[in-house]
């Protein structure tokens, strides 16, 4: 993790930062990497994941040093300073004593600014009364499997479809607007269909995505599929299509059917790289570029998630939230630059 020198406010060009926001870039807030399901997959915001853990149990994620106080103080300063969406993650982000004293004091949102919670759906049901009076604008519900033989499968859990598909409906009940994302794989390809059918009956968008490949998921690379055989199933249902390559990460394809919006995340559409990318070494395994910056539970700000050597401690900065802002920024700029 890197130290940053202190700078003073008349050094710090913000550019950078508010380019990265306007091209839609996301502030990931990771309340904690564990989980009670263990996708097999999981990249965990770049921190051990569940399935490690279990099956090694020499491996430890970080050690939690952010309090609610010190989450919502990040947040203000990284939406005073420019960014507006942002996701809260885990592992699974209601399995944290945080989530609530933190999603129940959110700043109040500018016009254009959003939080969106992403979770598994299995403890959307134990916490709907609090989460019903926050100021999410949306869940975003996992939805990989649609049978319990792949929900086991995949996650490794004995855990049913049936608290999944709850969770869903729960989630619609307590927010506006509720979506589904799911990851291609082999273990999945056979119930793509159902999925989708599921999510149009209920109007809800859904994000087919393909693997982003990490250290941790190796072991099981093979599983991946590529988006191809989605797309084509996709034109059978609509002529409604276009292609959306700006901003960050990876682009994607967009369907609409009976007005609903599925989107494709295809790698061959291209990603947003920057500076820091250019004679970065694990490039030919990167398939999303810059598009996120992720704050952990231990105090790292990271813009990459396959470079942990570019993740900065932020921690020092949470007595003065503009320094805090300054360092960031500055941040983000050497890694567009490529002086990191």
């Amino acid at each position: 993790m890197r130290d940053r020198v202190p700078i003073t406010e008349d050094a710090v060009d913000y550019t950078a930062l508010k380019n990265f926001a306007a091209l839609r870039g996301q502030l990931r807030v990771s309340f904690t990497p564990r989980c009670n399901i263990a996708c097999w997959f999981c990249h965990n915001e770049g921190d051990v994941p569940p399935p490690l853990t279990r099956i090694d149990r020499s491996q430890h994620p970080r050690q939690r040093v952010l309090g609610p106080e010190d989450y919502l103080t990040i947040i203000r300063s990284l939406m005073e300073a420019g960014l507006q969406r942002v996701y809260f993650t885990g592992g699974e982000p209601l399995t944290s004593p945080l989530a609530r004293p933190v999603l129940e004091h959110l700043p109040e949102p500018g016009p254009d600014a959003s939080y969106t919670l992403i979770t598994n759906g299995t403890r959307v049901p134990t916490h709907r009364e609090w989460l019903a009076g926050t100021r999410l604008d949306k869940i975003k519900v996992s939805l990989h499997y649609f049978s319990d033989s792949t929900l086991r499968s995949i996650a490794n859990t004995r855990i049913g479809i049936a608290a999944v598909l709850d969770g869903i409906e729960v989630a619609r009940e307590i927010c506006e607007r509720v979506e589904l994302n799911t990851l291609l794989q082999r273990e999945n390809a056979h119930e793509i269909p159902r999925i989708l059918d599921f999510a149009l009956e209920r109007r809800l968008p859904v994000q087919f995505i393909e693997l982003v490949g990490t250290d941790f998921n190796e072991a099981r690379a093979k599983s991946a599929v590529p988006a191809d055989a989605v797309v084509a199933y996709l034109r059978t249902l609509t002529s409604d299509e276009h292609t959306e390559v700006a901003g960050v990460g990876q682009g994607r394809r967009v369907f609409r059917i009976d007005g609903i919006e599925i989107d494709v995340i295809h790698r061959n559409l291209g990603r947003h790289h920057v500076g820091q990318c250019g004679s970065c070494l694990r490039r030919t395994d990167c398939v999303e570029g810059f598009w996120a910056l992720r704050v952990d539970h231990a105090g790292g700000l990271q813009p990459c998630l396959l470079r942990d050597d570019l993740r900065m401690d932020i921690a020092p900065f949470l007595t003065d939230p503009q320094r805090l802002a300054h360092n960031a920024a500055s941040h983000v700029t050497a890694f567009t630059e490529g002086t990191l």
